[in-house]
């Protein structure tokens, strides 16, 4: 049987897809100039917008002068044809927001999980909070995206372990969908971040690099191609389980001791260092700081301090370079990403110089160059990521199915 009468119709929606995203990244463009930048005739473009304002995707929203004859009509998207929401789950704190179909954010909550663990429970009454902070109908949310810590399994999409979250496992993400009864997507909270990065941060213009996360934790997210590469299990990145030679490591990282099996028998005796994690997670860089004369209340206040103490707080710097270098320099030999993006609050914090002295710490490690350099992204990078990735869910449900 012949396809052929289909043709225009898939046309028509490939053209129309096309206008949106222009539309999108431009803002607002007359006929004209849609047409121009689309390839399309005049009276084309005119079809197209006028379907589209037929569906309620696009408005004209003012008109452009300057040229001869009546001044030309500006059409742009419709802000309201659909909103997403954004959420990035802690042990301690969920942030949370919604952005309308354009990438605008409409409002931010922060939510105390008041000692209540039950992702459902979390989730749901964040929701209601940002509903009622934005006024945006509850009907009008199209997608949710949830950022949290440990590893998510690409092919069910649960989270297949974390240790902040332990309640959060596998069959949570069903329950999430029966509850919101929308579109909801669960994904490790550092990926997110590189996601933004990607987008309006450090590496917007890399194909290939790697975001590492440095706070309480650490984490990595990698992206190759333009793409997230999460790893057959979800388990890509997780670089805090990173072995450092010489020494000791457990028998078995699963068992209910852990890595606690290394701990030192005597009371006050140097923990053993075993795992990147043990190099630069936020206890151990508060650690070598006390060392190094900068007592702080967090590893992000410590660098701050080092920092405002020029001369007297290189040593400490230098010996956090060398640290978050093994793992760089690991990662570096085996990617060679070309870019690796610090984030998190200490590699916010450290900013630039602490970025030189990784990079330079990193050459004398491997025969490979990487530039290193500071997140871009200002805000909480992993809710911008998780409102991100909810935007391309919702847009391609929107724009595809002609529903506003």
């Amino acid at each position: 049987m012949s396809r052929r009468p289909g043709t225009p119709r898939l046309l028509r929606e490939l053209n129309d897809r096309a206008a949106l995203e222009l539309l999108l990244s431009a803002g607002s463009l007359t006929r004209s100039q849609l047409g121009e930048m689309t390839g399309l005739s005049k009276v084309t473009a005119s079809q197209l917008l006028g379907r589209l304002e037929e569906r309620g995707l696009v408005q004209v929203v003012g008109r452009q002068g300057g040229g001869r004859g009546p001044n030309a009509a500006l059409y742009s998207v419709v802000p309201s044809c659909g909103y997403v929401a954004g959420l990035h789950v802690g042990p301690s704190e969920i942030s949370a927001g919604i952005a309308d179909i354009t990438g605008r954010l409409v409002t931010e909550v922060t939510i105390d999980p008041n000692g209540s663990d039950d992702p459902v429970t979390l989730v749901h009454n964040t929701v209601m909070a940002l509903v009622d902070s934005s006024k945006v109908p509850m009907e009008r949310l199209r997608s949710f995206v949830i950022g949290t810590p440990g590893v998510v399994d690409p092919r069910s999409g649960d989270v297949r372990y974390s240790h902040d979250l332990p309640a959060w496992h596998d069959g949570v993400l069903d329950l999430l969908r029966r509850d919101l009864r929308r579109t909801v997507v669960i994904e490790n909270d550092v990926n997110l971040a590189a996601l933004a990065e990607h987008s309006v941060g450090a590496a917007a213009e890399a194909e290939d690099f790697v975001l590492l996360w440095l706070g309480g934790g650490v984490g990595m997210a990698i992206m190759l191609g333009d793409r997230l590469h999460r790893g057959s299990g979800g388990g890509a990145g997780e670089i805090g389980y990173l072995p450092v030679a010489g020494a000791p490591l457990p028998d078995d990282v699963g068992a209910p001791e852990g890595f606690a099996s290394l701990a030192p028998a005597v009371e006050g005796a140097k923990p053993l260092s075993h795992s990147y994690q043990s190099l630069v997670g936020g206890h151990e860089v508060q650690s070598l700081a006390i060392s190094h004369g900068f007592p702080s209340g967090s590893a992000a206040a410590a660098v701050v301090k080092a920092l405002a103490a020029g001369a007297d707080g290189a040593a400490f710097l230098d010996e956090l370079a060398h640290r978050i270098a093994l793992g760089v320099a690991s990662v570096c030999v085996v990617l060679d990403p070309g870019l690796v993006v610090l984030s998190g609050e200490v590699g916010r914090v450290g900013g630039a110089e602490l970025a030189r002295r990784v990079a330079a710490a990193v050459s004398r490690l491997g025969p490979n160059t990487v530039r290193v350099a500071t997140t871009g992204v200002t805000g909480n990078p992993v809710l911008r990521g998780a409102l991100l990735a909810a935007l391309d869910h919702a847009r391609e449900e929107v724009f595809s199915s002609g529903s506003g």
